[in-house]
């Protein structure tokens, strides 16, 4: 008799597609953060990955360091995060009114899956382009596909975001050789939305790229 799966290798099996009648709600309520890496943040990283030499000097990200340290090599840091209860926040402002952060203080910004929760968003970019310093660069990425955060007593969910729109939303405060990428496939954003993490795609579930069917939309642009 063929012998059965441990539990986490149960989990970590193919997704079983065909079964979705099964069930109305996600497999995790998580984001996948419980089953592996949550596939937008795969995506994510990768891009943070292909432009880490950006991560450099003086760094502002949103809510948390991680990134920062992760993909930079001895950067300083500054938190930016609209809620004063985050004890990790160096710098508490609402990006799109951010009048106490000076001009021109960083060389790089890390904004990721951050402006859907900004109702103003073109007064966001133009703020990330006024505190960057001459050559810093921003690098974002913005949810083309995801679920609606609902619960949050902070922060209300305002947009998705696709290719045309991130490039005319930066191309207007940064110029037209802004650089704009998609990544994810239909099957990707299924299992995202579902909840099921990356490393239960098969590389090619996960990698290929299907422009009609953007997870995530990620933006490279540099202060000139």
């Amino acid at each position: 008799m063929r012998e059965r799966l441990p539990a986490r290798l149960r989990r970590l099996a193919r997704p079983r597609w065909f079964g979705l009648r099964s069930r109305i709600g996600p497999v995790s309520e998580h984001w996948g953060y419980d089953r592996g890496t949550p596939i937008d943040r795969w995506y994510i990283e990768q891009f943070l990955s292909e432009h880490r030499a950006d991560v450099r000097g003086r760094v502002l990200e949103v809510k948390d360091d991680t990134y920062a340290h992760r993909f930079g090599s001895a950067v300083q840091v500054d938190v930016l995060d609209v809620d004063p209860a985050n004890e990790r926040a160096t710098v508490v402002a609402d990006l799109a009114d951010a009048t106490g952060i000076p001009d021109s203080g960083y060389d790089c910004v890390i904004l990721t899956q951050t402006l859907q929760y900004v109702p103003r968003v073109a007064e966001a970019i133009g703020n990330v382009r006024r505190i960057l310093a001459p050559g810093g660069t921003v690098l974002a990425t913005m949810p083309c596909l995801s679920r609606a955060v609902v619960a949050d007593p902070v922060l209300a969910d305002h947009w998705r975001f696709t290719e045309a729109s991130c490039r005319a939303l930066f191309g207007d405060v940064f110029g037209p050789d802004v650089e704009v990428r998609v990544y994810g496939n239909a099957t990707a954003g299924a299992g995202f939305l579902l909840g099921y993490a990356a490393e239960e795609l098969s590389s090619r579930e996960r990698d290929i790229v299907d422009p009609r069917f953007p997870v995530v939309v990620a933006v490279r642009a540099v202060c000139a």
